[in-house]
């Protein structure tokens, strides 16, 4: 079959041709848009999952209903070694101008770009006492009016946070629509930044004020959130996001084919959903090399099994090679033994399940590698710091990448 025409599309926060099995999440947060236009309460909304279950599709896709609905906008990706102070201002700079035009006073949208320059030019803590800002810190905002003094300026990230988006909201109330704020990788948000948030949201949501925030985030972002503020548990409305069932993988597949009339044939769809578990990243790849390799339609099982092995390699070198990479040689070790427990035995020794996605117990990895729990701390705390593995529960940690302790069982020690 003609490459040109491959309608499938492996890529980090690139959009499917087909977004399948999302549905209910779309519908869901047109109501808490069509809630908030009628000044009816409504709750931030916070989407978590694992790495290629296509949260950053989804989350572009949320803005893009927001757009739809004339809302101000602005989308930030958090980093581990960033202030939020300086992404989170350009986010509502965007977010504000596209409301500017609407707005009957343009006194108001000055004062408010008053407020956000000031609070952009807040440095961030410095560390040791005298030392000058770094260089990223220096940032000067693109805003020709004046800084604005006593507001969102205190250099306490809460205050200001809360005083912005107050104000920020109230600039959206007087053209009669929202903000929406939309930040990806959120678990990597520092603590004081979480906290203020929170705190911000909090505020806004005894308000009614129509500003929501749009998290996503790994599996561990709802623990990230209630160890800054005990009440974001009843704060933010949790969505998670999984791999796609049976009918919506199928879905994803056979809809772009159909458009290029091509089909496929059924045992071709059950290898295919039994290589790709689901994950829409999967799913995407097996689904591009299989269209690559297959002559003519309909696509076989056949076909999908030649194709498989080049899938397989380029997954093992852009999706999990890049990650192995990164870790180190006590990291590895760690990540292997994970891997190896997550294979259930049977009574008769063999494998009767390959469990690669569930959290195994920290104990039984230390017992695994004669190691006392606490010697280990090092290591996994890096793999968490790294986004390679998460803790979900007490005592557990689980990977943050599907399928990647089948890959690591292929790696040679």
């Amino acid at each position: 079959m003609d490459p040109v025409r491959n309608p499938y599309a492996p890529g980090a926060g690139q959009r499917p041709p087909e977004l399948a099995g999302r549905g209910r999440e779309l519908d869901v947060f047109d109501v808490v848009l069509e809630r908030i236009a009628r000044g009816r309460p409504e709750r931030s909304l916070m989407l978590t999952g694992l790495r290629g279950v296509g949260k950053t599709v989804l989350l572009n896709t949320l803005r893009s209903q927001a757009i739809n609905r004339l809302w101000g906008s602005g989308k930030i990706e958090a980093r581990p070694d960033q202030s939020l102070r300086r992404p989170v201002a350009a986010a509502l700079h965007m977010a504000v101008r596209e409301l500017a035009p609407r707005h009957r006073a343009p006194d108001r949208i000055d004062a408010f770009l008053g407020v956000l320059k000031a609070f952009a030019q807040r440095s961030a803590p410095t560390g040791r006492a005298g030392a000058a800002p770094k260089l990223r810190d220096r940032w000067q905002p693109g805003i020709d009016v004046p800084a604005a003094s006593g507001r969102a300026d205190s250099g306490d990230i809460e205050i200001d946070l809360v005083e912005l988006l107050s104000d920020a909201a109230a600039v959206a109330s007087d053209v009669g629509t929202g903000i929406a704020i939309f930040i990806d990788e959120m678990q990597d948000l520092g603590p004081e930044d979480v906290s203020a948030l929170c705190a911000a949201c909090h505020e806004l949501s005894q308000l009614g004020a129509p500003l929501i925030v749009v998290g996503a985030g790994l599996p561990h972002l709802p623990a990230v959130l209630s160890a800054a503020k005990s009440y974001s548990e009843r704060l933010f409305r949790y969505q998670r996001i999984d791999r796609l069932d049976r009918i919506a993988a199928d879905q994803a597949l056979c809809a772009p084919a159909e458009r290029e009339e091509v089909e496929y044939e059924q045992k071709a769809l059950d290898l295919l959903y039994e290589k790709s578990g689901g994950y829409p990243y999967f799913v995407q790849a097996y689904g591009k090399a299989t269209w690559d390799h297959a002559p003519r339609s309909p696509v076989t099982a056949a076909d999908v099994r030649v194709a498989a092995p080049e899938a397989e390699a380029e997954l093992a070198v852009g999706f999990f090679g890049s990650r192995f990479e990164r870790a180190t040689p006590a990291e590895r070790e760690y990540m292997r033994a994970m891997a190896t427990l997550s294979l259930v035995e049977g009574e008769s020794g063999g494998v009767v399940r390959d469990d690669m996605d569930a959290a195994v117990p920290t104990a039984e990895i230390a017992r695994a590698l004669g190691r006392k729990p606490a010697s280990l701390s090092p290591a996994r705390d890096a793999l968490i710091k790294k986004g390679l593995i998460y803790s979900g529960e007490r005592g557990t940690v689980a990977f943050t990448v599907p399928h990647f302790g089948r890959y690591l069982r292929t790696q040679p020690v």
